[in-house]
């Protein structure tokens, strides 16, 4: 089975269309989902922006957000325009670090997408995503009590250098071996390249 990297961050409004139509997209072509969590705040910051371009642009933030209204729509999501953006996604990106091979980690990673751009709840909130794991049967005190620690703080600041090593600039971003895909308009193109890499290893 071929895999696709899913590159995302919680914090990102259109990581979250990409989020909660990946695992479905992904198993109609026979394709292993790798989810990667990673943070975009120090990437911006190394171009310069203190906050996403969404909030320094108020003319291309006034049209993401008409266009996420369309696109919610258009793939029948639930929608909530966050009062908080954007989020502070660390703890969560840590959680999600730990759950890396885990019966829990897709479902933990669309509730919480769900949590901030359907429900408008606060993504940093221990209590929040205790509930998440908790609803999920994984073990909430033991999980937020490890992504406190040292070790669990530098394997994320190691996943965010690992993105800027591979180009990352935004998100969502999608690798198929090194062929990088971004936005989540280009996610049916990279699950139609890595089922055509399928394809050609099969032949």
């Amino acid at each position: 089975m071929n895999i696709i990297e899913f590159w995302f961050d919680f914090g990102s409004n259109y990581s979250y269309l990409s989020m909660m139509r990946i695992r479905r997209a992904a198993a109609a072509a026979n394709l292993r989902v790798e989810l990667k969590p990673f943070m975009l705040g120090p990437i911006f910051k190394s171009l310069g922006w203190e906050t996403s371009p969404f909030v320094l642009q108020t003319l291309k933030g006034d049209y993401v957000w008409r266009d996420m209204r369309r696109q919610c729509v258009k793939y029948g999501l639930r929608w909530q325009r966050p009062s908080v953006f954007p989020r502070n996604a660390l703890l969560a990106a840590r959680i999600a670090l730990q759950g890396e091979g885990t019966s829990w980690l897709e479902g933990f990673c669309e509730q919480v997408m769900l949590a901030n751009f359907a429900d408008d709840r606060e993504i940093g909130d221990e209590a929040v995503l205790a509930g998440i794991l908790a609803g999920l049967g994984a073990d909430s005190a033991e999980l937020i009590a490890a992504a406190k620690t040292d070790a669990c703080k530098a394997a994320l600041r190691a996943r965010t250098a690992d993105a800027q090593a591979r180009g990352i600039f935004g998100a969502p971003m999608f690798f198929v071996g090194d062929e990088m895909f971004w936005g989540n308009d280009r996610l049916e193109d990279a699950i139609a390249y890595a089922a055509t890499m399928v394809t050609a290893a099969a032949a």
